[in-house]
Formats: C-alpha cells, sequence, structure tokens
C-alpha cells in the first residue's frame, strides 16, 4: 500500500531542520568564540528576520486551535438564566449544578438588566461544556463558579473591598465649564452633578463668563491595588461667576440628604433655571411674527436651539401628565411638579425611554431629545412654565428658596460644616 506524502508538508519540515541546525550552529559558535553581547543579539536578530525560521514558526501556530472560548452575555429584558446558557448549547445537567452553586449566594430567579455574565466554554467534536462562570451580583460582589477535574462545580463569592479618596479640583473657565473641568481631570460623572446643583442659581449657557472659576472637593473610590473604581458624592463646591460666589456643602440627614449653603439654606428650588444644556437662546416669552403662520401673535414659552438629538431634563420633580403628539407642539411633554407648577417641553424628536403618562420622574432626569417636530423650521427646545395653570416667563420667574435648617438640624449642619471646612483647608495645602 503506497502511502501519498504532502510536498509542501516535507518543505516545511526540511525547513525546520535547517533552521535548527542553524541555531545549534550559532549556539557553538557564540559558546566556543566567545562573541560579546551586542554580536549574540545580532545573530539572534538575524535568525528571526530569517524567512524559514518563520515560515516555519507561522506554520505551527496556525495549526495550534484553542477550542476554549471566553463569552461575555449582557442580560436583556425578559431573559432568565437558564435560556442564556441554553443559547450556548450548554447542557441541562452543567446548568443545573452552577444554578445550585450561585442560588448559594443569591437568587437566579430575577436578573438584573444589563448585567454582564462573562463565561469560557469548550467546544468538544460531540458537546459543549462550561469552564466557569462570573456572575456579578453588585458592583463590588461577584460569584466565581469553577469546574473541577471530576465534573463537579464550586463556587466563591469575590468582594472588592474599595477604600474612599478625597479630591480637590480647582479651575478658571475658559470657554465652558465642561471643559475646564476636564482639563482638571474630574471625572464626568462629578462635572454633570456639579452643573445640576448648581443649575437651580446658574444658568451654565448665559451666566458663566470668562474667568469665573470652581472649586470642587468630591469623593472617589479605589481598590486596593488604588486603582479608579467609582465616584462617591461632592462634599463642598464653591463657583465664581461674574465676582459673585456661591459656596454650598453636602448634608445628610436620616429623612433627606441635599446642598446647602453657609447659613443653612437649601439651593434646591422647585424648577431648575433651564431644562437643557449647551442650548442658546433663540425666542423669548412675549410677542413675536410666527416663522411658519405668518403673523403676530402671543410666544407663551422659551426657545432654546440646540442639534436635534441633545437630551432635555425634566427642570423639576413630578409626574408626568402629558407625553403624546400635540399638533403644532409636535412631541410634548407636560409635568406637574406640585398643585402651583407645571411644565411642557414641546418640538422633541423622540421621548426616553420609559417616559409615559403617570410616570414619576425626579428632577435632572433625561425625559426626551431635541427636535423639529410640529409647527417647527429646525431643531429646538419649546418650553414653558405654568403657575396655577397660566403661562409664565420662565426666565424671569421668581422662584421660592428651598428649606431652611433649624433647630437640632442647624446645628448637625454647623459641626458638618467645620469638619467640611477642616477638611478643605487641609487638601488646599496638600495641593499648594
Amino acid at each position: 500500500m503506497k502511502v501519498k506524502i504532502n510536498n509542501n508538508f516535507l518543505k516545511k519540515i526540511n525547513n525546520l531542520i535547517f533552521v535548527t541546525i542553524g541555531i545549534l550552529i550559532i549556539v557553538l559558535s557564540i559558546k566556543y568564540n566567545q562573541y560579546s553581547a551586542e554580536k549574540k543579539t545580532l545573530e539572534l536578530v538575524k535568525l528571526t528576520k530569517n524567512e524559514y525560521f518563520k515560515e516555519t514558526t507561522k506554520f505551527f501556530l496556525d495549526n495550534l486551535k484553542s477550542n476554549f472560548f471566553n463569552i461575555s452575555h449582557v442580560i436583556q429584558k425578559g431573559e432568565n438564566f437558564n435560556e442564556i446558557l441554553k443559547s450556548y448549547k450548554i447542557p441541562q445537567p452543567e446548568i443545573e449544578k452552577i444554578r445550585t452553586q450561585i442560588n448559594k449566594f443569591t437568587n437566579l430567579n430575577s436578573l438584573k438588566i444589563g448585567t454582564n455574565l462573562i463565561f469560557t466554554i469548550k467546544k468538544n467534536k460531540k458537546d459543549v461544556e462550561i469552564e466557569n462562570i462570573t456572575f456579578p451580583v453588585s458592583r463590588t460582589i461577584k460569584i466565581i463558579v469553577k469546574k473541577n477535574f471530576d465534573g463537579t462545580f464550586f463556587a466563591k463569592k469575590i468582594v472588592t473591598k474599595l477604600f474612599k479618596k478625597n479630591i480637590l479640583a480647582e479651575g478658571i473657565i475658559e470657554n465652558s465649564l465642561y471643559s475646564a473641568a476636564i482639563k482638571k481631570k474630574v471625572h464626568p460623572n462629578i462635572i454633570i452633578e456639579f452643573a445640576r446643583i448648581y443649575g437651580f442659581e446658574i444658568d451654565f449657557q448665559r451666566d458663566i463668563r470668562k474667568n469665573d472659576s470652581f472649586q470642587i472637593l468630591y469623593e472617589t473610590f479605589v481598590d486596593e491595588n488604588k486603582d479608579f473604581y467609582e465616584t462617591g458624592n461632592i462634599i463642598y463646591a464653591s463657583m465664581i461667576s461674574q465676582n459673585k460666589e456661591i459656596s454650598l456643602y453636602r448634608f445628610e440627614d436620616k429623612k433627606f440628604e441635599g446642598y446647602f449653603n453657609s447659613k443653612g439654606k437649601s439651593i434646591e428650588k422647585a424648577l431648575m433655571k433651564t431644562p437643557i444644556n449647551g442650548a442658546r437662546l433663540s425666542s423669548n416669552f412675549g410677542l413675536r411674527k410666527h416663522p411658519i403662520l405668518g403673523f403676530t401673535k402671543m410666544h407663551r414659552g422659551t426657545d432654546f436651539a440646540a442639534p436635534a438629538g441633545t437630551p432635555i431634563i425634566a427642570s423639576g420633580t413630578g409626574t408626568i401628565i402629558k407625553a403624546q403628539w400635540c399638533g403644532g407642539g409636535g412631541n410634548c411633554i407636560k409635568i406637574k411638579h406640585n398643585s402651583t407648577y407645571s411644565t411642557v417641553y414641546a418640538h422633541l424628536s423622540k421621548f426616553a425611554n420609559g417616559v409615559k403618562y403617570g410616570k414619576k420622574v425626579k428632577q435632572g432626569q433625561i425625559i426626551g431629545y431635541v427636535g423639529s417636530t410640529g409647527l417647527s423650521t429646525g431643531p429646538h427646545l419649546h418650553y414653558e412654565v405654568h403657575i396655577n395653570g397660566k403661562q409664565v416667563n420662565s426666565q424671569k420667574l421668581k422662584l421660592p428658596s428651598g428649606k431652611i435648617l433649624k433647630g437640632e438640624l442647624r446645628k448637625k449642619f454647623e459641626v458638618q460644616k467645620i469638619k467640611i471646612n477642616i477638611l478643605l483647608s487641609e487638601m488646599v495645602e496638600e495641593n499648594s
């Protein structure tokens, strides 16, 4: 019986033998002729550039295919644990063993949407086996299940220990708060929160001037390796805008938390000054010639021109009492904040996920996106404020001040303020 031998395979084997002999010759030459370190390096470089060596190495690497695969699966709405693993052809007996292990630490019957399952599978000719799986329970806790040599599984809970690290950032605004804060390496989460708490007093599109300044003392959390994990709260903030300084201290009690000025007065009001960032005031409240209808009529709102898709936020906490098509207003939302105040947002391109009639929303929550629906000549937000059902000029609105701390709460606040001031002075000294 004749055996047919692949000529290309013989050629690669011959190449390998040739390269091996070459390596031996080089090693012997180096050993007996006492080459210098530079000459040794030169010979090795020449060897790695050798075409026969490169082709032979590639031949062997191309034929070393692993049957292990790492998979990352983000849990979607309606999915359950069994269905997810079945979709990757994991046998039911293995799924049950893994469930038993994970259920020692948490309940798999209610999966959190967005959780990222990470696991390794081994594909054989006949079936698929799972080698390990990582199941996050929270941001700091995860369960790891691994397979033993005998086919059984064991699980362990990993808790990431976090350490609080306070950060002080100070900067001068040249163009915008965001760019100035990013330049000082302030985390975007902190910038957004800073803009939110000052949004009751400052319009960041119109009130900010060049050379205005900010100071933020905030928390971050790092792991045991001192690697950044997540941001915490803003402890103290100061903003100097147009020579007016507003300093705020974080204070919390069992029933509430918030930001207060040095006199114990809350910064928070019923409504924020503007429900959109990065917009241009394009039309004021009052009489104007309608850009489409062509005649002069009362414009009972304020228009903010912004690129299509720009997020729109709820200017106050409340309940959505309208989220639908509103004729000339296009897609619109109306929020009832309390017995006195309500707001309207019109010409939206679309609503944010979950925004519908009867839904509760929080101040600063994204409710929709800028568009040009209805009677509109371009992308913008038409914004209205109603007081007892009557439309008013939102830009001239004098809102009632927030909570004023009194009695025992004021005493606690004063103690907390002293502690923050001491921490702030220490941080300033460290940074100087």
